[in-house]
């Protein structure tokens, strides 16, 4: 297929650098729509999981699946704008909850690389809808990328994209361990994700603190580091089979644009769209306040070529 070669943002000039472009990005979310929410087990038939569908008044249109980031819902402002975009473009679109998230208590957690919950979860989604189009953002990025690369053509979407997603959750860890990554926005993921777990006896005061404590028992793996290392998705992206677009700032303060893919490490399916500005799933455009359309205009031009393939 030929490259897809859109637009890149260009936020207002006076709103420059990845940690304010990140912040500002929350202040202009919209209100979320009236979603219709279904709570549907999870893989293990234990928890269940919140989906929170936006309908088309088509039944038989396209649905884009939306994965969110850490502790992030569809209430993310990313994700609200995708699904206002979707339903203006005619198109169905639902946000898939990972477990514990959109308000809803679990058993169990979810993590960076749990791959057979979202193979569970498209499952479900594939027997409503005749065309998926997926997208994933920061952690549900690198979910979805790995399961890509896992499942190779058998992967349901007819399409995907990622954005903002940590690839090489090490390097990512690394980032947001130090500095003003660090003050920023460990707090904010902390009190949340602390509300979900047993109390600690140690104080937990990082996140690969949290994820030595929680995160990598629950889940069968040795520490942090390896789960880390087991579950980034860098490694599978030459596997991918079906088009995929990787959108990633190159001023993301959540991974450093040292460790961005390049043409050597996807497959012939894959693309990259690597603006210099964006932040963290921020990707502010316009001129005086700015605006979040950049985003999902950029996502469904993207989607829109299969459709007419």
């Amino acid at each position: 297929m030929p490259p897809f070669t859109p637009t890149h943002p260009i936020p207002p000039k006076w709103l420059r650098g990845g940690n304010r472009e990140t912040l500002y990005a929350k202040t202009l979310a919209r209100s979320a729509p009236a979603y219709r929410r279904e709570l549907i087990p999870d893989s293990f038939g234990a928890d269940l999981v919140a989906y929170d569908f936006y309908d088309a008044p088509n039944a038989q249109a396209p649905c884009i699946v939306q994965l969110h980031g850490l502790e992030g819902s569809s209430r993310s402002h990313y994700a609200v704008e995708l699904a206002h975009a979707a339903h203006t473009h005619g198109w169905h679109s639902v946000t898939a909850h990972f477990r514990s998230c959109g308000g809803v208590s679990a058993r169990r957690m979810y993590h960076s690389g749990d791959t057979p919950e979202l193979a569970h979860m498209l499952a479900q989604l594939a027997q409503r809808y005749a065309t998926l189009y997926v997208v994933g953002v920061s952690l549900g990025g690198n979910v979805l990328a790995k399961y890509l690369g896992e499942q190779g053509n058998a992967a349901l979407p007819r399409a995907a994209a990622t954005v903002s997603t940590p690839f090489n959750l090490t390097a990512s860890a690394q980032a947001l361990q130090h500095g003003i990554p660090y003050l920023l926005y460990t707090p904010y993921f902390l009190h949340t994700l602390l509300k979900k777990v047993p109390a600690s006896p140690r104080p937990i005061r990082s996140l690969g603190a949290f994820d030595d404590a929680y995160t990598a028992p629950m889940h069968g793996y040795t520490d942090r580091f390896d789960y880390y290392h087991r579950a980034s998705s860098q490694p599978h992206l030459k596997n991918i089979a079906i088009p995929t677009l990787l959108i990633n700032a190159q001023n993301d303060p959540f991974y450093p644009a040292t460790y961005l893919p390049q043409p050597r490490d996807i497959s012939p399916s894959v693309q990259l769209l690597q603006p210099q500005h964006g932040g963290h799933a921020g990707f502010v455009s316009g001129s005086g306040r700015g605006h979040l359309r950049w985003l999902p205009q950029t996502l469904l031009a993207w989607f829109d070529q299969f459709e007419a393939a």
